[in-house]
């Protein structure tokens, strides 16, 4: 295949070279053969060389930056509630017993 394109240039130019007389087709000096090239356009899309492709540009993309770990220490601290009588209008430990229903509320500082 390397040698193919060289060798069918070489049969073409065989094949368009034909032989001239020297002095025009006069015979009365000595008759010498010629061989011409014919030069011109190429005859097909395969003598033209290949295209020209330029390489991909490469684009740089800057690391991201490495993840933060934060180092916890045991579970989570639970939540703790306060639980406060309505009946009585006070908080657990200064109440000891309620008539009703205990409600949970969120700590207040």
């Amino acid at each position: 295949m390397k040698y193919a394109r060289p060798l069918l240039l070489a049969l073409l130019a065989f094949a368009c070279a034909g032989s001239a007389l020297a002095d025009g087709g006069h015979h009365h000096h000595r008759d010498r053969a010629r061989i011409g090239v014919y030069i011109g356009a190429p005859l097909g899309p395969w003598f033209y060389p290949p295209p020209v492709y330029y390489p991909p540009r490469v684009i740089v993309v800057p690391p991201a930056p490495p993840p933060v770990y934060i180092e916890q220490y045991g579970p989570p601290p639970a939540v703790q509630y306060w639980y406060y009588c309505r009946e009585a209008g006070a908080y657990y430990p200064q109440v000891g017993d309620c008539p009703g229903p205990w409600e949970r509320v969120l700590p207040r500082p």
